[in-house]
């Protein structure tokens, strides 16, 4: 995926001035798909010289605050990109790499690390299960774009789930003593 399908996707949903957009975006997309302030706002300037969004300026805005719209050629692009193949993304995570290290050299202070990293993933499941609870749970919504956005919200939460399954199994494996076959 990229920056600017992401960003087309945030304006499709709702036009917005910069600011607003890269809030919205730390609070959605940005949970699959990071992005700075700065990676934001000099990607909707690209997309509007490409054609793909169109911005006027916010009449009680500070400074030169400016609103953010699709255009049909960022919808046409949108659409292009959304019927694009796509190849799953290799894992690439450095506690992969870490745990083969302590395979191979021992015991090690590895534990600590991967308790913390069980704390962070706790912490963004219950962040993911907070939003699950004030947008889908008394929710009747059965349109396709309710249940599409929250199947979105129901990946990050599964995928918090398998990395602390994970991460506890190899906490358990790192506090076992160590017993080789000889």
């Amino acid at each position: 995926m990229s920056l600017p399908h992401a960003l087309l996707t945030a304006l499709i949903e709702r036009p917005g001035s910069g600011l607003e957009l890269a809030e919205r975006f730390d609070r959605s997309l940005g949970h699959f798909w990071h992005a700075t302030h700065q990676q934001i706002y000099r990607e909707l300037a690209r997309l509007e010289d490409a054609g793909w969004v169109a911005s006027e300026p916010v009449p009680c805005g500070r400074g030169r605050k400016r609103s953010y719209a699709i255009c049909d050629l960022g919808r046409t692009e949108l659409l292009r990109w959304l019927a694009e193949p796509t190849q799953p993304a290799p894992l690439r995570d450095e506690l992969m790499v870490r745990l083969r290290a302590a395979a191979a050299v021992g015991p090690s202070d590895l534990a600590a690390a991967i308790a913390q990293r069980v704390a962070m993933h706790e912490a963004k499941l219950a962040l993911y299960r907070s939003f699950e609870h004030k947008d889908f749970a008394s929710c009747t919504d059965t349109s396709r774009e309710h249940r599409l956005k929250h199947l979105v919200l129901q990946a990050g939460i599964r995928q918090e789930q398998l990395w602390i399954e994970l991460a506890n199994e190899a906490l358990a494996i790192l506090q076992t003593p160590d017993v080789r076959a000889d």
